[in-house]
């Protein structure tokens, strides 16, 4: 009974594995070409899996794996984002060191690595729709992230949930900004001046 017992965790470690493999090479494939220019016979075999791997995992195929992958991808964006917000009591100042995070990020990978969901989203639209659906949840995520450290400020619900649209909506258009001309100062620029928008709206800017 040990014995099997031991064999059938070998084995459910190994298919963790693979489905994990899985969902993180779709998701890196997907934030640099999005869905369609990610072949299925691609991401198998960057994941060293098999496609009937894939389809055991993941029985609706492709499409199936993408909602997995943006989930992935929401999860570690929102880690970034938290520790960036983290990282100041302040909010207008941790929103601008949100920004040069983004920046650094996105530099050291030679522009490669933006928000991990723009590229799925914008092709998903009004074709897709449980793509995109599931990226319109990480955005959700990524401004619920925000608006919470906004309320912690003092900032009064209703705004601080207006607010943190802004904010995400921001940083977005300044990522791909950055990345189409290889240069943080969008991104830096961005984070400048929503900090200060960002100020005027905590009781001690008012």
């Amino acid at each position: 009974m040990a014995a099997t017992a031991v064999t059938k965790q070998k084995k459910q470690q190994a298919e963790a594995g693979t489905r994990e493999r899985l969902v993180r090479t779709a998701s890196r494939l997907m934030q640099h070409g999005g869905y369609e220019s990610t072949p299925v016979k691609q991401l198998v075999r960057e994941a060293e899996a098999t496609l009937g791997s894939l389809y055991h995992f993941f029985p609706g195929g492709k499409q199936e794996l993408a909602v997995a992958a943006i989930g992935h991808g929401d999860g570690e964006f929102a880690q970034m984002l938290r520790a960036a917000l983290d990282s100041d009591p302040d909010a207008a100042r941790a929103i601008e060191t949100t920004a040069g995070v983004l920046a650094d990020a996105l530099a050291a990978s030679d522009w490669r690595d933006g928000c991990p969901v723009t590229a799925t989203a914008l092709e998903s639209v009004g074709r897709l729709p449980e793509l995109q659906e599931a990226c319109a949840r990480s955005f959700g995520h990524w401004q619920e992230l925000v608006a919470a450290k906004l309320r912690a400020s003092g900032i009064e619900e209703a705004e601080a949930a207006d607010l943190a649209v802004t904010v995400i909506a921001t940083l977005e258009g300044a990522e791909m900004t950055s990345q189409v001309t290889r240069s943080r100062t969008p991104l830096l620029l961005a984070g400048r001046h929503l900090s200060r928008l960002v100020g005027s709206y905590t009781p001690a800017g008012r």
